[in-house]
């Protein structure tokens, strides 16, 4: 069974927002695979559930806010008994240009909260699938204004330009072939 976590804060205001795009990338995947979201209040997230590659994939936008998420990632990797190695976490990443993708396993929180919270709950070790989101704002905003300001339009369609290749990297990691997608 693998998850696939990704970052983000639940509340309708915060859709767009660069702080979201791990949502965003679940929502595009999720439609993609056919699956549904559904609400899940005994993990704190909204979960689709999906079969791939002959792996049960939970896909997972949790709805802790963004400085909180470990506490829905620990309760379901707790129930699944699953390993730090089943979770990918997908999020953004300020030191990043945008539209860069990056992946790793384990890591620093980098000053990211929801990293911190991930590591504080024991998700130090799982893989990671990091989105730049830095623009030439970036420099003239403070860090909590920039991540929650909204794409572009043309932000907006350079990401869902993006999605096939975010599409064949979580593909690629719930086939167990992370290790080749790390050095791309």
């Amino acid at each position: 069974m693998k998850i696939i976590f990704g970052l983000g804060n639940p509340a309708d205001e915060y859709g767009g927002t660069r702080h979201n795009v791990g949502f965003a990338v679940l929502d595009a995947y999720a439609g993609e695979k056919g699956a549904q979201f559904q609400p899940k209040t005994k993990y704190k997230a909204l979960i689709a559930e999906t079969k791939l590659a002959g792996e049960k994939v939970l896909l997972v936008k949790p709805t802790t806010y963004y400085n909180l998420v470990g506490e829905s990632l620990r309760t379901l990797v707790d129930f699944y008994k699953l390993e730090p190695a089943d979770v990918l976490v997908v999020h953004d990443d300020l030191a990043l240009p945008f539209g860069t993708l990056r992946t790793r396993v384990g890591g620093s929180d980098a000053g990211s909260n929801g990293l911190k919270s991930i590591i504080q709950h024991g998700g130090e070790a799982s893989a990671r699938l990091r989105i730049g989101i830095t623009n030439e704002l970036r420099s003239r905003m403070d860090d909590v204004d920039f991540v929650l300001s909204k794409f572009s339009a043309n932000e907006a369609k350079a990401l869902h330009d993006l999605q096939p290749k975010i599409a064949e990297i979580i593909d690629d990691f719930i086939g167990g072939d992370f290790d080749h997608t790390t050095h791309r």
